[in-house]
């Protein structure tokens, strides 16, 4: 079977011949090659040495991390800007939304230590700034570019599935670009009904997004906060963001669509709550020695239904960390292919900088050996 046939087998309840191997190798990819990367552009063409090199190592493709397949405007009440600059000898980038209620703004500042965009400034302090938020991004509207994504399939073909990202939910904004989880959760005590206004109002303009991306050729959506359950846990969860994500998953399904969410930090609890809600797949799980699930505890928290995609914790993947270790890591990740074979061998969220080209080609050896159904 091709990657393709393999993935789509394990998201339709099938069993493939062995366990897709599928990476997003775009970070390291960048880092490796010193190739610049632009959080303030959008990649108008499919990557195509990236999905050369997924090519070339014999890795399925899945992520497109910068794609441009839908376009996203606000009405004539919000002025949208985007500036570059320098900061303490660092290039910057500025974000800014005017309203008639006033303006708000936010930057990330390059690294080059982490070859990644930190942030370096929030842009909501207050409760008016929340208010100018939830006015802003609750006046979008959206368009299709449906022949942009179609690009980025055809180059890719056999070799994977591309994934619609949908980007965040409302409070997916605001812990991760716009305000912080820290002052997210002061608000959630201080200001609750200031708060869940913002909310509800953007979450109802997501579900917009969600009703267009049912109408998209796409076969899988990701959806996702970057979950983890330190910062959304159960609880939270339930009060703030459950409602929106339930009804996105009901409108993707009811569309034929199959649904990924973004776990990329803390599992326990986080994995039973999308199983719970109806999601496909959690994707970018991160189990032990970095997060706080062992494989199998993940799969006991799943269930056998939800598929579980990721598997190699980041610094397994360094030079710094013996070989053997990350083998046994790899095999260990492969063996719950004996309780289900709702897996994808991935890595726990990206490949990171720095980490040793060999272990992408060690990784596919290992799957085909081990991974066998």
């Amino acid at each position: 079977m091709t990657p393709r046939q393999q993935l789509l087998a394990v998201y339709s309840g099938q069993t493939p011949d062995q366990v897709p191997y599928m990476l997003d190798l775009s970070h390291w990819f960048y880092w490796q090659r010193r190739l610049p990367w632009d959080l303030s552009a959008s990649y108008e063409e499919p990557e195509g040495a990236l999905i050369d090199y997924h090519r070339q190592v014999g890795a399925g493709f899945y992520l497109p991390n910068l794609g441009a397949f839908y376009a996203a405007q606000f009405d004539d009440t919000v002025k949208a800007t985007t500036t570059k600059e320098t900061h303490q000898g660092a290039a910057q980038i500025r974000w800014r939304l005017e309203t008639p209620l006033g303006s708000i703004e936010r930057a990330r500042r390059w690294e080059e230590q982490t070859y990644a965009w930190g942030i370096s400034e929030w842009g909501i302090r207050s409760e008016r700034d929340l208010e100018i938020f939830a006015w802003a991004m609750s006046r979008r509207t959206f368009a299709p570019r449906w022949e942009k994504y179609q690009a980025w399939v055809d180059y890719v073909g056999d070799r994977g599935v591309v994934y619609l990202p949908a980007g965040y939910s409302a409070m997916g904004y605001l812990m991760h670009l716009w305000m912080g989880v820290e002052q997210v959760v002061y608000a959630a005590a201080d200001i609750p009904a200031a708060l869940s206004r913002a909310v509800a109002a953007v979450n109802a303009n997501n579900l917009e997004l969600i009703d267009l991306l049912c109408t998209s050729p796409a076969e899988v959506v990701l959806l996702g906060d970057n979950f983890s359950s330190d910062m959304q846990p159960p609880s939270f969860f339930a009060a703030w963001s459950e409602a929106f994500y339930a009804e996105a998953i009901r409108r993707l399904h009811r569309a034929g669509k199959k649904v990924a969410v973004h776990i990329d930090g803390r599992l326990r609890g986080a994995l039973a709550m999308f199983a719970r809600i109806g999601a496909d797949c959690g994707d970018a799980i991160t189990p032990q020695p970095m997060g706080d699930l062992s494989p199998r505890q993940c799969r006991e928290e799943a269930g056998t239904d939800f598929i579980l995609s990721g598997g190699v914790s980041p610094e397994l993947w360094l030079p710094q960390t013996p070989l053997p270790v990350f083998e046994r890591k790899v095999i260990e990740w492969l063996e719950l292919g004996r309780l289900s074979p709702r897996l994808i061998a991935a890595a726990g969220d990206q490949v990171p900088p720095g980490a040793d080209e060999a272990r992408i080609h060690r990784m596919r050896e290992l799957v085909e050996e081990h991974g066998r159904y």
